[in-house]
């Protein structure tokens, strides 16, 4: 079945946007997996180039718009800023390539993906998808470039949108401190702050303080990213309160997740998932049809925040990964 899905609405800028996302990390038998997905009513795909499936994406995109199942200004597509490029002159050569990848001709959302600029890594706009994985190699921090600010990178970013080839811009992964900063000295608020967001790490600060200056949340990993979580890790799936409130519920832990997510933003979160299988993908999407967490299960799901990150910097960049949390 083909539904709607409903959208939260930006405060700062009044623009919607759809509030599940199909996220595409890892996303595996793409042609597949975002036809049964367009079909099932998702329309936001989240993007990145160092997902290095953008040029894959953009084909079985354009192969839904060719069949008719889908016009391009139904579609909200996201992409990011990877950091190699965040010097001015660089972040126009970097939203091109993707616009190149996902064969369209202007994105919903670009945003910067995360707010540590790496040394340029030179690539050819005009040829789609990577040979090799530089433009995400830190090599263990030594290839970061401390001495690009995030004004000089978001002035840039602010051009793109003069220019026609976004709509709106946002960041990912950025803290307090640094939105702070962002806006006090931006012409464009950012529109979104993209974060990890699960029941282990609920960033609770981060949301008040992103909602009351109009920046909307979008939050990734909601089940807590089981595909690259590594060995070890704790697994929100097999949490035993998660699955009390699943088993009573009648639906998935991943549901419960899902709800908890969108319920506690009051309309200002929306939520990527990333899931191949149709079933999963029809099963996310049944939690839009009117399910709500009692006040007593949303006070069980807080007593889970543990802080606990899956996505961890200091794993890539070394002591450098202070630079975004310390």
């Amino acid at each position: 079945m083909n539904r709607i899905i409903p959208s939260s609405i930006c405060s700062s800028t009044g623009f919607s946007i759809p509030s599940l996302g199909l996220g595409t990390m890892l996303l595996d038998n793409i042609p597949q997996s975002i036809h049964s997905a367009i079909s099932l009513g998702y329309r936001r795909f989240d993007c990145a180039p160092v997902y290095f499936n953008e040029d894959k994406i953009g084909d079985a995109l354009a192969n839904e718009i060719s069949l008719g199942n889908v016009k391009r200004e139904e579609l909200y597509l996201v992409s990011k800023l990877p950091s190699p490029f965040h010097r001015r002159e660089h972040v126009e050569l970097a939203i091109r390539k993707s616009l190149n990848d996902l064969r369209v001709d202007y994105l919903d959302l670009y945003l910067i993906h995360w707010p540590t600029a790496f040394k340029f890594v030179p690539i050819d706009p005009t040829k789609r998808g990577y040979e090799n994985e530089d433009i995400d190699d830190s090599n263990n921090g030594k290839n970061i470039d401390p001495n690009v600010s995030v004004e000089e990178t978001w002035s840039a970013m602010e051009e793109l949108v003069e220019k026609g080839l976004v709509k709106e811009i946002g960041v990912s992964n950025f803290p307090v401190s640094l939105l702070h900063e962002l806006l006090a000295r931006c012409k464009i608020k950012p529109s979104v702050n993209q974060v990890e967001l699960h029941p282990y790490l609920q960033q609770n600060n981060l949301i008040k303080y992103c909602q009351k200056r109009g920046i909307h949340i979008q939050g990734y990993s909601p089940i807590g990213s089981p595909g690259y979580a590594e060995a070890g890790e704790p697994e929100i799936l097999k949490d035993p309160i998660l699955n009390e409130i699943a088993t009573s519920r009648g639906i998935s832990v991943a549901q419960v997740c899902l709800l908890w997510g969108l319920q506690r933003g009051n309309g200002n979160i929306s939520l990527n998932i990333k899931s191949s299988s149709t079933e999963r993908q029809k099963e996310n999407l049944e939690i839009l049809d009117g399910v709500m967490l009692t006040e007593n299960e949303l006070e069980h799901i807080a007593s889970l925040e543990r802080g606990y990150r899956y996505f961890r910097p200091e794993d890539w960049w070394g002591d450098m990964a202070m630079a975004v949390f310390d």
